[in-house]
């Protein structure tokens, strides 16, 4: 079993165990800027910021360079995700963590308790800065190189930085975080539904507050899009996703489906032949442009063999599995 210890390199695309193809994914009309009210920015200043980070979440911050992102989650002690952040790194003695907003207070205050003497500086800098999205040739619209690999960071000028995020359906899409106040990009606007769909098309789970505490790394597949490092030093949880990686432990994973009616995060996933015990859990949810939904479900993997997939209830909408824009770590 290959291990992604970096910070976000993509793995080679080739058809999984289950038959499927990751690389046939059709493009979507995704062209343009969003602005993302929807997250936020923890920033963590001082001569410990790195070391403080690197022995609270997931990934390697120690060894992050001014061109790397990283991908990280922050776990409780018994392994389960209760935050999921983009860090960067624009300064030797400054991060800037992206998380969903609505978990962000609840976030800052839990990674305080840690500080004790560590010299590092934590607040909600949610204002300081403005956060787009960007899709399509707007990435090249302004200055950005749109085959550039997910986790690369880019310095747009003194200010600006922008992250290479995995592509929606083949479309690249990019982080943009810059001073607030500063020039927003350019290009056309996309909704903000839009690149919320897109977002779920990733593959990428952003934790938000219905799902806080449901998942291990695995179960919505961080260690197969570079957000666990495996090699770093301890942090909360450490133990149990390590169990969960070597010793065969983990028998829930993320897929992404569709649905013809509205999916939420939360709802709870049955499958055929079990009305009453639930397989899996929606981790994020978003409607799909064309009509319906499209949504990441972490869920049993014996589940996905088994078919006749549902959502909130036996009765629900029925989901239909498509392929992942990624092979997952144990299919190579």
């Amino acid at each position: 079993m290959a291990l992604q210890v970096a910070g976000w390199e993509p793995l080679p695309t080739r058809r999984n165990r289950h038959g499927h193809d990751n690389s046939a994914m059709t493009t979507v009309a995704l062209n343009g800027v969003t602005a993302l009210s929807h997250l936020g920015v923890i920033r963590a200043e001082g001569p410990d910021a790195a070391s403080f980070l690197h022995g609270q979440l997931t990934q390697d911050f120690s060894l992050q360079g001014a061109s790397d992102a990283r991908l990280a989650a922050l776990c409780t002690a018994k392994g389960r995700v209760i935050a999921s952040f983009i860090g960067i790194k624009p300064q030797p003695e400054l991060i800037l963590l992206v998380c969903s907003r609505d978990i962000l207070a609840a976030t800052l205050k839990r990674l305080s308790m840690f500080v004790l003497r560590a010299k590092v500086k934590l607040t909600d800098a949610t204002e300081q800065f403005a956060l787009y999205g960007l899709a399509g040739t707007a990435l090249t619209g302004n200055g950005l190189d749109a085959t550039a690999l997910p986790g690369k960071r880019t310095a747009v000028g003194d200010e600006v930085s922008a992250v290479s995020l995995y592509p929606a359906d083949g479309v690249p899409r990019a982080l943009w975080i810059a001073p607030a106040g500063h020039a927003a990009p350019v290009g056309p606007a996309v909704d903000a539904s839009l690149w919320q769909w897109s977002e779920v098309r990733s593959g990428i789970v952003t934790l938000t507050t219905p799902v806080i505490e449901a998942f291990v790394p695995q179960m919505i597949n961080y260690e197969s899009v570079g957000g666990v490092n495996f090699k770093k030093g301890c942090y909360p949880g450490q133990e149990v996703v390590a169990r969960s990686q070597f010793r065969g432990t983990l028998k829930r994973r993320t897929y992404l489906v569709q649905a013809d009616a509205p999916v939420s995060a939360g709802q709870e996933v049955f499958a055929a032949g079990d009305a009453d015990q639930p397989v899996g859990t929606v981790a994020q949810a978003a409607p799909a442009p064309d009509g319906g939904w499209s949504a990441l479900i972490s869920m049993q993997i014996a589940a996905l063999e088994a078919g006749g997939l549902r959502v909130g209830s036996a009765d629900g909408a029925a989901l239909t599995v498509e392929p992942l824009p990624y092979p997952l770590l144990e299919d190579i």
